[in-house]
């Protein structure tokens, strides 16, 4: 079954509007299944392929010739000298739009390669795995949140119906050990999974790289390095705190977050909604999905926004906020479906301290009822973002 991503569109409208279109995102999202699909009539070229990419490394300017319009070229950040015989090539023809459409799944060296040669010509794009609102637009979004969370996003799970187990094995092996081996040396590759499964272990609470360091048996800056790489891989993300100054009593820690669930329960053997049922960190896993949700939401509409958590010294806190500027929303997530009272109190503390005027609360949970209440909106997680 093909699922129509909602990122389409937004892609679609910026092809007359740039010379270069840039998609990047981690392996396996479906980005060359996008690009092929949006980009019909354009030669594709893969620059994993060794005769291509020596072709392109050897003579850039007859490489360039042979491709020199309407071209995918796909892992593109393998040939890092390409970027600047592609500016040059544009520039001879200003006038000429989606001449180029690159790809890449290591972030760190497309971006920086990007931003050092073709800043201006290019629109950048991330794609993630599949959201709630794509898997609800064919029926695949589940009634019970824990069966989504459980088997995780990633389209070849739903296209070719891979057991979450076995495609997030042949995943860590596959590519997290590969591309985060080309983006930093690791002596002990156990180690480095060692230290992705107690970052698993820490989603959705607030990162403590010395502990997590010391605990692994690594030095603070290799888990810096190591937490980096995963970060330009699309593993994990990281949440900053907000801190105006509403407050000085606010922690400043960010919290640590993985883009997907199935990847993030497999890391910690949970292979059942079973074992979610009863696992300590269920909250901390609902909380991960939510945000990862939104995250991804964000970037399939294009539509980038600060996002933030809030946390004082006191323990009172809200999951995500979203500054808009002049009105802020703030978000409460509970994996559950029985509310009470006191789980507005968060988000109720945060608008008696931040005395903000134009503030919107709601509390996402695992029900399926939405209500207007009048300390916070209640929101179904199907529903959110709205």
């Amino acid at each position: 079954m093909l699922i129509n991503r909602k990122i389409y569109d937004s892609v679609k409208a910026m092809i007359p509007k740039y010379p270069i279109i840039a998609l990047t995102g981690p392996r396996q999202s479906g980005k060359t299944t996008l690009l092929k699909d949006l980009f019909q009539g354009y030669r594709y070229i893969s620059l994993e392929n060794p005769d291509y990419r020596n072709f392109a490394e050897k003579d850039p300017n007859g490489f360039l010739e042979e491709y020199d319009h309407q071209v995918i070229f796909d892992e593109v950040q393998r040939v890092p000298a390409l970027f600047s015989y592609l500016q040059t090539k544009v520039d001879n023809h200003p006038d000429r739009m989606g001449t180029y459409v690159l790809s890449g799944s290591q972030n760190f060296h497309l971006m920086h390669n990007i931003t050092q040669s073709l800043a201006g010509r290019v629109a950048i794009f991330k794609l993630f795995p599949l959201d709630h609102q794509e898997l609800s637009s064919v029926g695949l979004l589940q009634d019970e949140f824990l069966d989504n969370l459980v088997k995780g996003f990633y389209p070849a799970i739903y296209h070719r119906d891979i057991p979450s187990k076995v495609f997030y094995s042949n995943y860590i092996q596959t590519y997290i050990n590969r591309d985060v081996s080309e983006l930093i040396a690791i002596r002990e590759m156990r180690l480095f999974q060692n230290f992705l499964s107690l970052c698993a272990a820490r989603a959705g609470q607030l990162l403590n790289l010395n502990a997590l360091a010391n605990e692994c048996g690594i030095t603070q800056p290799t888990a810096k390095a190591w937490l980096s790489a995963l970060e330009q891989s699309f593993i994990t993300f990281q949440l900053d705190p907000y801190f105006k100054n509403f407050s000085k009593r606010i922690l400043k820690t960010p919290k640590l977050y993985f883009y997907d669930t199935g990847l993030l329960c497999h890391l910690l053997k949970i292979s059942s909604v079973e074992k979610l049922l009863i696992h300590p960190i269920k909250g901390a896993l609902f909380e991960n999905m939510m945000i990862a949700e939104y995250v991804k939401q964000m970037h399939h509409s294009n539509n980038l926004e600060d996002i933030w958590f809030w946390r004082d010294s006191g323990g009172n806190e809200v999951d995500l906020l979203v500054d808009q500027g002049l009105d802020v929303r703030v978000y409460e997530f509970k994996a559950t479906k029985t509310i009470t009272t006191d789980m507005f109190d968060g988000l109720n503390k945060f608008q008696d301290i931040s005395k903000i005027q134009n503030l919107e609360k709601s509390l996402v949970y695992g029900g399926d009822d939405n209500q207007l209440r009048t300390a916070g909106d209640l929101i179904s997680w199907k529903r959110f973002p709205r």
